[in-house]
């Protein structure tokens, strides 16, 4: 069958209404599980049984397990060895939607080579089960009398909780789901609902000072001495001491990233350049991080003398002699935590918060998000011969990474899970990601294998009212070397919730990130540097949880390749700075329709006011700011009213050419010349990725400048718009020689009354949203 051609609209955001927490406004639930759909399922835990008779009549004893049947699904718990008392804690969820049947029954057997022999069974009629809603407390267990196949009561005991509930019982994360019950049992952990932390991350600062007594191997020349500097799988090197002596020094900072718990060390040695392309050791030391002074301001840490030891072999006529010979380096060796390491890209933060804890200001709001469902995925994978897909999202802000569980062989999983986390800035966005689970059976199966892409979300909060919920089907693009592509839809709940208007307010007015990156500024090197260790140390952690969080889950989350260049990327943000310069032509070629008198009426109007302007200049800004302040009212009735999506045609990914595409998606180095082509052609790509960062930096003030008027951000130009009124106002009160005089006098003042950190008008300008959410 032929898929359609997909028009424009498939591509954008589809409003939705959604039936929220599945109860009236006084049902408990609403107020826990409120952004989702509610899904029933009926429970069952198996605790324990007791005295239950032996089916083995030789030796007398018994290998008891349960299985819970239900209809055609069947769960079974493990198997005890010789045991007439065992205790399982098990339990089992069964989806209310796919249950066919009116009675569960629950089976006691033996475990046996040829056939399991049956011990006894207790049968339970659905309509008497009872239902609990969190935050009931968990249903008791009971002791139940086993039967045997005719009904009569037998010898044995089993102890059960069955009820009936929703995915926001305590139970579900942990249950067997009959949705599951195809996986086995070593795919099981894949498969579930897990929150994750990123670990805590530390900007590591080496000031490099100098050395003493250095033991070159040639005494006869002037070493060439560096210092060489190491953490886990990062190395860096001071230049060459320009003091060429056996007490060099360097004054030199180098930068690394480290996670708690610290468990790499720093290594620091001191080599000489003794020939091309070999160096010779001539101290070394290792200092755990543990030891590290950690500051929180730019005030420098004390400066230490640590010992290198040097292993000398000595030759005394025919015998050799080891010895120890020991130099000193001076360095100067800290934590710092008052900057914020960045692991995401710039444009799409979640967190600015630094590093060290005691300088966290309180949390502003919360955010909640429900995950819903998906519709119209397509298949992933080839399974028995039909095209399949096992699909979960993961959620990422702040430091708190969410899994949903996998919905197993469907095309329009329903996962509603909720989620909350609270929010320290407004100015920042959460990252929703839908993959294919590749992992389902577990172990070496599953080796080499990697999850598929199937689209992300980004979503700002500061484009979001506060207290509104927000339903939308967002498209689910992916851009592959055949062109984009839409996998799907994921539909969401969200919600910001802001404890205080006011502390929000004047968040707007705050730097964008700690002090530490303007007083002590990184440079731009250095910060991809240390985003690309930062990105690979949360990856590499991640992945090692149980269950992982796999390393190309965590690197597409996280935007690793954003940097690469892309003719595609180049072209559509050359045409976003023509779309903000487009406001600039307009107004130039309305002026020009007023100067060739194209309409007669606003022309004389213009010649008026300018007129008026010239002899009352005083009346310029006022009214400036009062035709700002009319424009911004006037476009509140065109507020965008749903958070932003990803745009194929902003992105220029419907219109990329398949040689644009090509080398977009070729390997890098590449993969298409000869040694010598690759080399020059990686380099053009290298410096017109910086080429593309500058353009679509430039685009985003132009966009920023856009957005102070267009209600993108409802705060921002509500604090915009009020301070336009209050210029106006205060400015016609105010003789226009004194504002000129004022701000004058301003401008020029001297550095002594400057500030290094940016001024409030600053602050509030880079806060602004761009467009750079809606970018693929």
């Amino acid at each position: 069958m032929m898929q359609r051609p997909l028009r424009p609209e498939d591509y954008s955001l589809k409003e939705t209404s959604p039936h929220l927490g599945g109860g009236t406004a006084g049902d408990k639930l609403t107020t826990t599980y409120d952004l989702v759909e509610q899904m029933q399922y009926l429970y069952v835990r198996v605790v324990k049984a007791k005295d239950l008779p032996p089916k083995d009549i030789v030796s007398g004893s018994l290998d008891p397990y349960v299985e819970v049947r239900l209809g055609n699904y069947k769960g079974t718990t493990r198997h005890f060895e010789k045991k007439t008392n065992p205790e399982w804690n098990q339990v089992f969820a069964f989806s209310k939607d796919r249950i066919q049947a009116s009675t569960l029954e629950v089976l006691v057997k033996d475990k046996d080579f040829v056939k399991d022999d049956f011990v006894g069974r207790i049968f339970f009629d659905l309509t008497e089960i009872p239902k609990r809603v969190p935050p009931d407390s968990p249903l008791a267990p009971q002791w139940y009398r086993l039967e045997d196949k005719k009904g009569d009561k037998i010898k044995g005991e089993l102890m059960l909780a069955v009820w009936m509930g929703t995915q926001a019982d305590e139970a579900f994360s942990d249950a067997w789901h009959s949705d599951a019950a195809t996986v086995p049992s070593d795919g099981l952990p894949n498969i579930r609902s897990k929150v994750y932390l990123t670990p805590k991350l530390w900007y590591v600062r080496v000031n490099v000072i100098e050395a003493q007594d250095l033991l070159p191997s040639d005494k006869g020349r002037f070493p060439e001495v560096f210092v060489k500097a190491s953490v886990g799988n990062q190395a860096l090197r001071t230049r060459i001491s320009p003091s060429r002596s056996i007490n060099p020094m360097w004054n030199e900072d180098l930068m690394f990233v480290a996670a708690e718990s610290f468990e790499e060390h720093l290594v620091i040695s001191v080599e000489d350049r003794v020939g091309p392309n070999k160096d010779e050791v001539l101290g070394k030391t290792i200092i755990p991080l543990q030891k590290v002074d950690r500051r929180l301001d730019h005030k420098p840490v004390p400066s230490r003398w640590f010992t290198m030891e040097k292993h000398v072999v000595i030759t005394e006529g025919d015998k050799k002699k080891e010895m120890k010979f020991s130099s000193r380096i001076h360095l100067r060796i800290c934590l710092d935590g008052g900057y914020h390491v960045l692991d995401e890209s710039t444009h799409y933060s979640s967190d600015l918060r630094p590093t060290a804890k005691q300088l966290w200001k309180p949390s502003i709001g919360v955010l909640e998000l429900g995950i819903l469902n998906s519709q119209g995925l397509l298949p992933m994978k080839t399974k028995d011969g039909k095209g399949t897909t096992d699909a979960y999202c993961v959620a990422k802000y702040g430091q708190k990474w969410v899994r949903t569980r996998t919905i197993i062989d469907s095309f329009a999983p329903k996962w509603n899970e909720q989620y909350t986390w609270e929010v320290y800035d407004p100015c920042t966005v959460v990252t929703i990601g839908v993959f294919d689970n590749c992992h389902l059976h577990g172990g070496e199966k599953a080796a080499g294998t990697k999850d598929s892409r199937i689209g992300k979300v980004r979503i700002r909060l500061s484009t979001l009212e506060t207290d509104k919920v927000y339903t939308h089907a967002y498209p689910l693009l992916v851009l592959l070397p055949s062109g984009v592509k839409k996998m799907g839809e994921v539909h969401l709940a969200v919600r910001f919730t802001c404890s205080s208007l006011l502390n929000m307010m004047h968040m707007y007015s705050q730097p964008l990130l700690p002090k530490m990156h303007y007083l002590h500024p990184l440079s731009v090197t250095q910060l991809d540097v240390l985003r690309h260790q930062a990105t690979l140390i949360v990856s590499t952690r991640l992945s090692r949880a149980e269950p992982p969080l796999r390393k190309e889950v965590v690197e597409y989350m996280l935007d690793v390749d954003s940097h690469m260049w892309s003719m595609r990327k180049s072209k559509a943000n050359f045409f976003r700075i023509m779309g903000v310069l487009g406001g600039a032509i307009a107004v130039g070629k309305w002026f020009n329709q007023i100067c060739n008198w194209k309409n007669p009426l606003t022309t004389v109007l213009i010649h008026v006011l300018f007129v008026i302007l010239v002899l009352y200049p005083e009346l310029i800004l006022p009214t400036v700011f009062l035709y700002l302040f009319l424009i911004g009212v006037w476009y509140y009735r065109w507020r965008p009213r749903y958070p932003p999506h990803m745009d194929t045609r902003l992105s220029h990914a419907d219109t990329a050419h398949s040689d644009e595409l090509d080398e977009e998606f070729d390997t890098f180095p590449t993969s298409r010349h000869p040694d010598i082509v690759r080399m020059r052609y990686d380099r053009l790509r290298s410096v017109a990725g910086r080429i593309q960062t500058v353009v679509g930096d430039l685009a985003n003030q132009g966009e920023r400048l856009q957005s102070l008027l267009s209600w993108r951000d409802p705060r921002a130009t509500a604090l915009f718009v009020l301070f336009c009124l209050v210029a106006a106002v205060v400015l016609y009160v105010t003789p226009f020689r004194l504002v000129a005089l004022l701000a004058g006098i301003y401008l020029l003042r001297h550095p002594r009354f400057r500030h290094k950190l940016p001024s409030v008008p600053l602050n509030f300008f880079r806060r602004l949203p761009a467009r750079t959410d809606s970018m693929l």
